[in-house]
């Protein structure tokens, strides 16, 4: 079942483009996520502006309904095609970067990089949801996640080695070229997006995306839930070079860990859609998270043969909740808001990760990882166990009803 259920997505047109774009643009994204970073303390030797970089690129998520009312307001298949060209031409002007004065040209273009990423998440799942048939959108959502995995384990990789023998210029040509690639996919894609909603037509402007999600009784558990891990996952990565040291490694050692937790995360990526159609979506998403939620409290324990298999599972739970709330955005939501409720679940669902990685930052100071990961978990557990517990929502694949009224103001 699972290779026919993942042969039929990629036999399919076009969820095979949408794929291909992904893999693309997500090896030029990994690979420069890293380089930017790396580039900012090459020319000024401050680890603060460093991680301002990265910091910078995960700003515009706060702004995920406004931005997610934009893609409902165009032509969702056009917005893609230009918004990767527009980034393709903004990247190279990074070339003019060559001295700690000129920074701020890396900074603007980080932050349209993070804008363009919303925009276009938004854009993309609302074209999905219309392509991909909803049995198989699982499938799509998980083979999704596995491409944009696989490519954190090689590009950051491809990244380094570019910065280090050219400098960041090329990495900044390379994700060009990438979104220069996804930007010709895109335009073959053979669908043709929902047409621009009007400005005061009625579909509730940009809060109507928070409505939706707020008013599902299917959606509002799936993406408290998820708000809820990715705090944990935030809290969970401000640990790692704590974990590093504990284990008696150098900190290049964070690579190897990344990368296990890489590997389980390609791995469900393959397994989430059968599992989706087996399991209730409330079990199928609170399964990874209290597998998370374990693997998070193993990490405290000092010893590779512990950590390693930890990682390797935090990597196999973590994506669960995030396959399974977008697949029920994309399912439950009228065509017309697709754009606004996924860019307003993922702010809920990833700003708390980028919260929590700022105050874990300070935790990891005063609060002794054996007693810090433990909680962690712990947390995760009980979010896990408020999901399955909690009041059910209507049944996977029953049809969507009605928008909440508010909704309709």
């Amino acid at each position: 079942m699972t290779g026919s259920a993942a042969g039929r997505v990629l036999g399919d047109r076009t969820a095979g483009l949408f794929l291909a774009a992904v893999v693309v643009s997500g090896f030029g994204s990994s690979a420069m996520s890293l380089a930017a970073g790396v580039w900012v303390k090459s020319l000024t030797g401050s680890d603060s502006l460093a991680a301002l970089a990265l910091f910078t690129v995960w700003l515009p998520v706060l702004f995920g309904p406004v931005l997610g009312a934009v893609a409902d307001r165009l032509p969702r298949k056009p917005l893609l095609v230009w918004s990767n060209l527009v980034m393709a031409l903004l990247l190279t002007t990074l070339a003019a970067v060559d001295s700690a004065g000129r920074l701020w040209i890396l900074f603007m273009a980080l932050m349209a990089y993070g804008a363009s990423s919303v925009l276009m998440d938004s854009a993309e799942s609302a074209l999905v949801a219309g392509a991909v048939g909803a049995r198989l959108l699982g499938d799509f959502n998980g083979l999704r996640m596995m491409a944009n995995e696989g490519m954190k384990l090689v590009a950051p990789l491809t990244g380094a080695a570019l910065f280090t023998r050219f400098g960041g210029v090329s990495v900044a040509l390379l994700d060009a070229a990438s979104f220069a690639l996804a930007a010709g996919l895109y335009g073959l894609l053979p669908v043709r997006g929902a047409a621009p909603v009007a400005v005061g037509d009625g579909a509730g402007g940009w809060t109507a995306g928070v409505r939706q999600v707020w008013g599902s009784p299917v959606l509002r558990p799936l993406v408290f839930a998820g708000s809820v891990t990715m705090l944990c996952a935030g809290l969970n990565g401000a640990t790692l070079y704590t974990v590093v040291d504990r284990l008696g490694h150098s900190p290049a050692y964070a690579g190897v860990l990344s990368a296990v937790q890489g590997v389980g995360s390609v791995a469900v990526g393959l397994l989430a859609g059968p599992l989706l159609r087996r399991l209730p979506e409330r079990v199928f998403t609170a399964a990874g998270i209290a597998l998370f939620g374990v693997a998070v409290g193993l990490r405290a324990v000092p010893y590779d043969a512990v950590a390693l298999p930890a990682c390797g599972l935090i990597g196999a739970g973590l994506p669960c909740v995030l396959i399974a709330a977008m697949t029920a955005v994309q399912r439950e939501t009228p065509d017309a808001l697709l754009g606004r409720t996924a860019a307003t679940a993922g702010t809920l669902m990833f700003a708390p990760n980028a919260v929590a990685l700022a105050l874990g930052a300070g935790l990891v100071a005063v609060v002794d990882v054996r007693v810090l990961l433990p909680l962690v978990g712990a947390v995760a557990l009980a979010a896990a166990v408020v999901l399955v517990t909690g009041r059910r929502g209507r049944p996977a694949g029953a049809p969507a009803g009605p928008l909440p009224s508010s909704a309709e103001a």
